[in-house]
């Protein structure tokens, strides 16, 4: 293991959902982070309640504001769940992006990473979180998970290799964007959503059945989004049960309904989304991507680091 520079701190903060009452998740995370050479602070409301969410939507906003002025150059949140969109119309986005800070999160936080492409123009990270992929017993943790995400953070990560279905000889360059796609649906209409176009588009979602997914990647297609993509690179979808009213409608059913109405090529099989790995990628930032045989390959061409 590559351990990164001792000084690479990490502040952790929590936008979103609350942290339930003495998880053990969040001394264990904080060790293993400790354990890969970072050093990371826990904000002084990150364990803080409000109903569902982790403190009023004023004190998950001060939050941001101490994240971006802490030293800590990597901020990252403890958990997603369901927030941000309540305070995106209170975030000083430009601020948020002149603090240099390297923001770090999935889930819930795609809503913030979204609006801070489409409000700053900045690069953010859609990577781990504290609770899911460093809160466990150390000698189970996803390596293709910490390990990505070390390089992410060290500057030294070029490419990502995955196990893809879809077509073969893709070659194209685009802004990688994206993320969940409940909030990246919820975004269209509102200025939180970037107008990205012939870019590469990634999505993944948890708990939504898929006739659900598919009414939402309907919507993304009737609004003009993923016909204006270059690559469509689809995550995991988990967490749902199949029931007797699908019929058999699955997630392959969703994919081949898709293919067929969109003539971006779609290409499954990337290790992202509410799943055991979950790789760094470096969201608002042009990459390359290419197939070559049943291998995706994400190319970073310069270190957003």
């Amino acid at each position: 293991m590559t351990k990164p520079a001792p000084a690479d701190g990490i502040y952790l903060f929590s936008p979103a959902g609350a942290i339930p009452a003495g998880d053990p998740r969040v001394e264990r995370g904080l060790a293993n982070l400790r354990r890969r050479g970072y050093a990371p602070r826990l904000d002084r409301a990150a364990l803080a309640r409000s109903m569902r969410f982790a403190g009023t939507d004023r004190m998950r906003i001060a939050a941001f504001e101490r994240a971006a002025a802490a030293a800590e150059p990597i901020a990252m949140i403890t958990r997603g769940g369901y927030g941000l969109s309540r305070i995106l119309a209170d975030l000083p986005f430009d601020r948020l992006a002149a603090s240099g800070k390297r923001w770090v999160g999935y889930s819930d936080f795609t809503a913030f990473q979204l609006a801070m492409l489409a409000r700053a123009g900045a690069p953010t990270w859609s990577g781990p979180a504290l609770l899911a992929d460093f809160g466990g017993e150390f000698e189970t943790l996803d390596q293709n998970t910490v390990d990505t995400f070390d390089d992410a953070m060290a500057g030294r990560l070029e490419v990502l290799g995955f196990r893809a279905s879809g077509p073969a000889g893709i070659d194209e360059r685009g802004v990688l964007w994206g993320g969940n796609l409940a909030l990246v649906c919820a975004m269209l209409g509102t200025p939180w959503l970037p107008r990205v176009e012939r870019g590469i588009l990634f999505l993944e979602d948890v708990h939504e059945q898929p006739y659900r997914i598919e009414r939402m990647l309907i919507q993304l297609l009737h609004a003009g989004v993923l016909d204006a993509q270059r690559v469509i690179l689809l995550g995991e979808f988990n967490g749902y049960r199949s029931t007797d009213v699908d019929g058999g409608f699955d997630m392959a059913s969703v994919l081949r309904w898709l293919r067929g109405h969109t003539r971006t090529p779609v290409v499954a099989g990337l290790p992202f989304g509410h799943g055991r790995t979950r790789l760094c990628l470096p969201h608002g930032v042009e990459i390359g991507f290419a197939t070559e045989g049943r291998t995706g390959w994400i190319v970073l061409p310069h270190s957003p680091h």
